[in-house]
């Protein structure tokens, strides 16, 4: 039903402009853009209210199926999911970019600098030339970009080809970084004694990352791949030093427990090893898998900001073994240093604009319906600045976890359940990060809350929805709050 619906949705919106492709508008919809599906079903329905009905049927179908497909793993072989998941990433790989324009933002911003040798983190995409052809197609036109220095580094290698085959390239970039995550996914759960085909189904089916992220190619899932690639290395050295014991490798920071710890190991005459001695059992002999699993998460971070929340819960449960804890930190200093350096070299002392980003502000989102329920009209700068509060506490709590449990993937996930729950700006592919983490921990209740989350995403964002809240007198946008929201989003889009 999954991959039915997929390809179905896909035909239909390579067929003709819609809103279920915000690049496309009536006369423009070039066939370079549409692909090799287009106009394969020209007698479809052109009603807009008839293609809003139908994708919502089809997100509900999607994840009705996903659901169901949860409960029947055990009787999914494993060769059908694996094709299930390939012919999926060819489908959406193959598709226009869905309902959002971002592809084409990456792409634009990586042309200001290129080809206009203009810095995207000290120019506005206003102040280009407008005649280039990316220009048209973005839509965030008075920020400043909050893309990741290495994701727009990264995206620089593309422009080169001119806008056509820059589309394409990028595509197949964040269709490569969607399959080594499933990839990864794979090799995580097995190095943890679990089921790789439950993972990767939970992970790579989920209607919302297939429709909404992977088809609207957006860059979370190359984030992602570092962050999994990340916990696959340290799985991989806990593994390695864990060898002689023949229990289950339940979490990344218990897998060295059972191994004796030589940073506080006793002296031949029962003294303890002094500090410049503990620091230097803790960094010599070097780790390889530990040092780049912590440029990995460097690396993510430098991809997006998001990225940061989960690598103070991944270093501080890794203090349990010491040793594991401060040569991961050194990695990532390390890969944090030589990309702040390479940063430096191509945009200056620039940074992504992650403050306009921060401060603007989806209706639905749910600190704006807590400051609707509040009777405030919406998010406020304060229940801002207290929400930003009640993350750091619940970062802390997750890292407290993860120290006491050794589960840093279970702990990095309600981590990541945090942030989404506070971002005022949250939008439906974001649940991809927490779904590789809730697939591979060993906590119920973050699966469950993943599942809640998912269809929260989903009430709010398939495009039904607002003549639902409508009719029921929810309406956060006609508060004078909300249109100032609106306002300042205008205002940026241009």
């Amino acid at each position: 039903m999954i991959v039915i619906c997929s390809v179905l949705t896909v035909i239909v919106v390579a067929d003709r402009p819609s809103f279920l492709s915000a690049t496309t508008r009536a006369h423009f919809f070039p066939g370079w853009m549409a692909g090799p599906l287009g106009g394969l079903w020209p007698s479809f329905t052109r009603s807009e209210s008839a293609l809003k009905l139908m994708f919502t049927i089809v997100v509900i179908a999607m994840y009705a199926s996903y659901l169901f497909g949860l409960q029947r793993i055990p009787k999914l072989g494993a060769r059908w999911v694996i094709a299930s998941l390939v012919l999926l990433q060819l489908v959406f790989f193959l598709a226009p970019p869905l309902t959002l324009t971002d592809v084409f933002n990456y792409i634009n911003y990586a042309r200001m600098d290129v080809v206009h040798n203009l810095n995207p983190y000290a120019t506005i995409p206003a102040l280009e030339p407008h005649r280039d052809p990316a220009y048209a197609l973005s839509n965030w036109h008075e920020l400043l970009s909050p893309y990741g220095p290495l994701f727009t580094i990264i995206t620089f290698a593309a422009v080169p080809f001119g806008i056509a085959a820059s589309f394409w390239l990028v595509k197949g970039g964040l269709a490569l970084f969607s399959l080594g995550c499933l990839t990864l996914v794979w090799k995580c759960a097995k190095l943890l004694r679990r089921d790789p085909v439950k993972a990767v189904v939970y992970t790579g089916l989920n209607p919302i990352v297939l429709l909404w992220g992977l088809g609207g190619d957006h860059n979370d899932l190359a984030m992602m791949f570092f962050i999994l690639l990340a916990l696959y290395l340290l799985l991989r050295a806990g593994a390695m030093r864990d060898q002689v014991d023949a229990a289950p490798d339940t979490s990344i920071a218990t897998t060295a427990d059972a191994a004796p710890d030589t940073s506080i190991a006793s002296t031949a005459d029962g003294a303890l090893y002094t500090w410049p001695q503990r620091l230097r059992a803790w960094t010599l002999p070097l780790s390889g898998f530990e040092l780049l699993a912590g440029a990995s998460l460097a690396a993510a971070v430098f991809v997006k900001a998001s990225a940061a929340i989960v690598v103070p819960v991944v270093v501080v449960g890794l203090a349990r073994v010491p040793k594991r804890a401060v040569q991961t930190a050194i990695g990532g200093i390390v890969g944090a240093l030589l990309l702040a350096a390479l940063s430096y070299l191509v945009f200056g002392a620039r940074i992504p604009d992650l403050g306009t980003q921060g401060s603007i502000v989806t209706d639905m989102s749910l600190p704006n319906l807590l400051g609707l329920l509040l009777g405030q009209g919406g998010e406020t700068a304060t229940l801002r600045v207290l929400l930003s509060v009640a993350l750091v506490i619940a970062v802390i709590c997750c890292c407290v976890a993860a120290w006491r449990s050794g589960d840093i993937i279970g702990s990095s996930g309600w981590a990541s359940v945090a942030l989404l729950v506070t971002l005022a700006w949250v939008l439906p592919w974001y649940v991809a990060w927490v779904l590789p983490l809730a697939a591979l921990s060993r906590s119920r209740r973050l699966r469950i809350a993943t599942v809640a989350l998912s269809v929260y995403l989903i009430v709010v964002w398939v495009p039904t929805s607002p003549a639902i809240w409508k009719a029921i007198g929810l309406q956060p946008g006609n508060t004078p709050l909300g249109q100032l929201h609106h306002r300042y989003v205008k205002e940026l889009i241009n």
